[in-house]
C-alpha cells in the first residue's frame, strides 16, 4: 500500500515532522486515487495526548526561543496567574491618572450599593463593604479584564439569602448564618478555581443566554418585591421570594401600622438617582453625576433625618455600623458539620452564576477595546479572590454591570482602578461608619430599586420570540419559575429546559437527501435547493451530526431503510455523507454495520463518503472497512456517486 503524504505540520502521537517539505506535483495522487488518503491517514490524537495537550497549554512560556527549563516553567506560572505582570511592564503615569479618577467615581457608587446589597444578602452593612474591600485587590493581580468592576451583586446576594436560611435562619441566629455564608464563599472559590484549572469553562455553558435571560428578569422582580419591606418601613416580611407569597405580605402589612415617611424617603431619592442617571446617559460629559448619584442621597438622607430625628416617628434606620478594615473570618468556615453537602450545592450554583455574569460582563467590555478576555484565567482568578474573601469576612463576590459600566465610562485604564476603589471603602471603613448610623433602610431600598431594570430585557425576550422558540420557553421557564417558586426552581426549570432542547436535537438529528448541482460536483439538501437533481439508482443522504452514537444511531437508520423501502425497485446504490460526523461511538458502528447488511440483502451497495478523522479510525479497529469494502470509502460525495453509478453502469442516467 502506497503511503501519501499529509500537509506538513507535527505527528500527534510522536514528536516527528509529518512530512518532508512540500511534495512535488509529480507526487500528488490522482483523482481517482484521492479516496486511498481516506485510509491512509495517521492515527488521530489519543484522549492521553489531548490530556497532556491541555497540560503544556496551560503552562507552557509564550517565548518560543526560550527553552523549557524549571525556571522558565516558573516563570509562565507566574505569567499565567498573575497577569499584572504582564500588563504593569507599559504602565504609565497618565493611566494612573485614569485609574485614580476611575477608581473614586467607582467608589462613590460600590459604598452604598454595597451597604444595599448587604441587607439584601441578610448581612450586617459591614459585610457589604468588606466583600468591595478584599476581592477586587487579589482580582487586580490576577484577573484580565480592564473594565470589570468586583464586588457584592443583587442576584447573587438574592442566591444567597434565599438559598443558606434553609440550612440557618439568621432571624434565629445570625452566627450561625453568618458561618454557613462564609463557608459557602470558601467553596464557592474552589469550585471556580477548579474550573479554571482544569478548563472547565464550559460547565459555565450549560445556562445559555436564554436561560440567563430568565432568570435575571425573574431575580430581578423578585429583588425589587423583596425592596417593600425596606421602602415601607416594615418590621415583618415573609422570608420567601416568591410573587405570590410577597405580595400577601405587603397586602397583610397595610392592616397594620406602617409610617408614610419612609416610602416618601425611598420614593423621593428613587427619583432623583433615576433623574441623575438620565442626566448622564443624556450628557456623557456628566457621566459622574449618575455615578454620585446614590451615595449623594445616602450623605442627604442621612442628614435629614438626623436633623428632623424622623428615626423617633418610625423612620427605620440601619443603626451601628462596625468600624474597622475586615477582620478574619477563618475560625467560622465550618467543613466538618452535618450541613456542608447543602452548602456545597449551594455553592456550586452561586460559582457558576458569578461567573456567567462576571464572564459576560468583561467579554462586552473586552470586545469594545479590541482585547481577549481569558475565560479560565477568569474563573481561577475569580476562584481566589472568593477563597480570600470568605478567609477575611466577606461573601461571594463577581463582576457587576452597572459598576464596571460606570468604571468604563469614568476612563479607567487598567484593573487598578479596582484598588483605588478597594482602599477608598478601606478609609471609609475606618473613617465614615459612624456617619452611616442614621442612614435609613429606605434609601437602601431604592438604591437597590435604581439599579434593577438594567436585569429587564425585553428587547432579549422578544428577539428570543422570533428568532427560536425554544430559547423563548427557556427564557420563560426560568422567569416564571423564579417569580412563582423560587430561586432553585428558576435554575432547574432553566437547566432542564436546556437539557431538553439538546436531547431532542441529539435524538433526532437532521437526514438529508443530497442532489447534484447541475454542472458542478456540488451536492445539496433537495429541501432546501428545490433545483438540483437527484441522480437515478443512487440515494446519496447526509448525515447532519457531530457525534453518531447510542443516543441517535437507531433513529438515522431507520430515517435511511425507510426511504431505501419507498423506492426499493429504483435504488441500487447508497452514499452516506459523513462529513459532519466528526466522532462515533460503538452504538454507531453497529448502525452502519446493520444497515450495510440490510442493504445487502436487497441487492444494494453502500458507499461512505467525507468520514472524519475519528470516524474512520474506529472503523478500522471494528472491522467496519472490512465488511463495507476499501473500495468504497471515498474522500468526496461526487467521487462515491461516480463510483456507484460506474459499478451499476448506469452512468446514462446521471443527471
Amino acid at each position: 500500500m502506497e503511503s501519501w503524504q499529509f500537509p506538513q505540520g507535527v505527528h500527534p502521537n510522536t514528536s516527528k515532522p509529518a512530512i518532508e517539505p512540500m511534495a512535488s506535483e509529480a507526487s500528488v495522487p490522482k483523482r481517482e486515487d484521492f479516496a486511498k488518503l481516506v485510509l491512509q491517514g495517521p492515527e488521530p490524537p489519543s484522549l492521553w495526548y489531548e490530556l497532556i495537550g491541555m497540560l503544556r497549554k496551560a503552562v507552557r512560556y509564550r517565548s518560543a526561543d526560550k527553552h523549557f527549563t524549571l525556571s522558565v516553567c516558573a516563570m509562565s506560572i507566574l505569567h499565567s496567574l498573575f497577569p499584572i505582570l504582564e500588563w504593569s511592564k507599559s504602565y504609565s503615569l497618565k493611566s494612573f491618572r485614569s485609574d485614580i479618577m476611575a477608581g473614586l467615581t467607582l467608589a462613590s457608587l460600590s459604598i452604598p450599593q454595597s451597604i444595599g446589597y448587604a441587607n439584601l444578602a441578610k448581612l450586617d452593612p459591614q459585610y457589604g463593604l468588606y466583600t468591595s474591600a478584599v476581592p477586587p485587590l487579589v482580582y487586580t493581580v490576577m484577573g484580565t479584564s480592564r473594565e470589570i468592576a468586583i464586588g457584592p451583586v443583587a442576584v447573587v446576594s438574592l442566591l444567597l439569602s434565599s438559598m443558606v436560611k434553609k440550612i440557618a435562619d439568621p432571624t434565629l441566629d445570625l452566627a450561625s448564618y453568618r458561618k454557613m455564608i462564609f463557608t459557602v464563599t470558601l467553596l464557592t472559590g474552589v469550585f471556580q478555581f477548579a474550573f479554571g484549572l482544569f478548563r472547565l469553562g464550559f460547565l459555565v455553558d450549560f445556562l445559555s443566554h436564554a436561560a440567563i435571560t430568565g432568570f435575571m428578569g425573574g431575580a430581578a422582580i423578585v429583588i425589587g418585591l423583596q425592596q417593600l419591606k425596606g421602602l415601607l418601613g416594615l418590621s415583618h416580611f415573609t422570608s420567601n421570594t416568591d410573587v405570590v407569597s410577597v405580595t400577601r405580605a405587603v397586602w397583610v402589612s397595610f392592616h397594620e401600622p406602617w409610617h408614610p415617611e419612609n416610602f416618601f424617603i425611598g420614593c423621593s431619592f428613587f427619583l432623583f438617582i433615576l433623574g441623575m442617571r438620565f442626566i448622564g446617559r443624556k450628557n456623557k460629559k456628566l457621566f459622574w453625576v449618575s455615578a454620585i448619584a446614590p451615595l449623594l442621597s445616602v450623605a442627604l438622607s442621612t442628614l435629614m433625618v438626623y436633623v428632623t430625628r424622623a428615626d423617633n416617628r418610625g423612620v427605620k434606620i440601619i443603626q451601628k455600623v462596625d468600624a474597622g478594615i475586615n477582620s478574619s473570618s477563618v475560625k467560622q468556615i465550618n467543613l466538618n458539620g452535618p450541613y456542608v453537602p447543602e452548602c456545597a450545592k449551594i455553592a456550586l450554583i452561586c460559582a457558576v452564576i458569578a461567573l456567567t455574569e462576571a464572564i459576560a460582563v468583561g467579554r462586552s467590555f473586552s470586545v469594545i477595546n479590541g482585547y481577549k478576555l481569558d475565560g479560565n484565567k477568569e474563573m481561577i482568578a475569580m476562584g481566589f479572590m472568593n477563597v480570600a474573601g470568605s478567609l477575611s469576612s466577606c461573601y461571594v463576590a463577581t463582576g457587576s454591570f452597572s459598576r464596571t459600566a460606570v468604571n468604563f465610562t469614568a476612563g479607567c485604564k487598567t484593573a487598578l482602578s479596582n484598588v483605588v476603589m478597594a482602599a477608598t471603602v478601606m478609609v471609609a471603613l475606618e473613617l465614615l461608619t459612624k456617619l452611616l448610623f442614621y442612614t435609613p433602610v429606605s434609601i437602601l431600598a431604592s438604591i437597590i430599586l435604581s439599579a434593577l431594570p438594567g436585569l429587564i430585557n425585553v428587547q432579549e425576550v422578544c428577539i428570543l420570540w422570533k428568532v427560536d422558540k425554544m430559547d423563548f420557553l427557556t427564557c420563560m421557564g426560568s422567569f416564571l419559575g423564579v417569580l412563582f417558586g423560587s430561586v432553585e426552581i428558576g435554575l432547574s426549570v432553566a437547566i432542564g429546559v436546556s437539557f431538553a432542547k439538546v436531547i431532542i436535537h441529539s435524538i433526532r438529528p437532521q437526514v438529508q437527501i443530497l442532489g447534484r448541482l447541475q454542472g458542478t460536483s456540488i451536492f445539496c439538501n433537495i429541501k432546501q435547493y428545490p433545483m438540483v437533481c437527484q441522480t437515478p439508482a443512487v440515494l446519496t443522504t447526509r448525515i447532519d451530526t457531530s457525534f453518531l452514537c447510542f443516543i441517535n444511531a437507531k433513529f438515522i437508520r431507520e430515517r435511511i431503510t425507510g426511504w431505501i423501502t419507498e423506492k426499493l425497485d429504483e435504488i441500487r446504490s447508497v452514499v452516506l455523507d459523513m462529513s459532519n460526523v466528526a466522532n462515533i461511538d460503538t452504538a454507531g458502528l453497529a448502525a452502519l454495520e446493520e444497515l450495510r447488511e440490510e442493504l445487502l440483502s436487497h441487492g444494494i451497495q453502500m458507499a461512505i463518503a467525507s468520514p472524519g478523522w475519528q470516524v474512520i479510525h474506529k472503523m478500522k479497529l471494528a472491522r467496519l472497512i472490512d465488511g463495507t469494502g476499501e473500495a468504497w470509502i471515498f474522500l468526496t460525495v461526487g467521487e462515491a456517486v461516480e463510483a456507484c453509478l460506474a459499478s451499476k453502469k448506469s452512468g446514462d442516467l446521471e443527471c
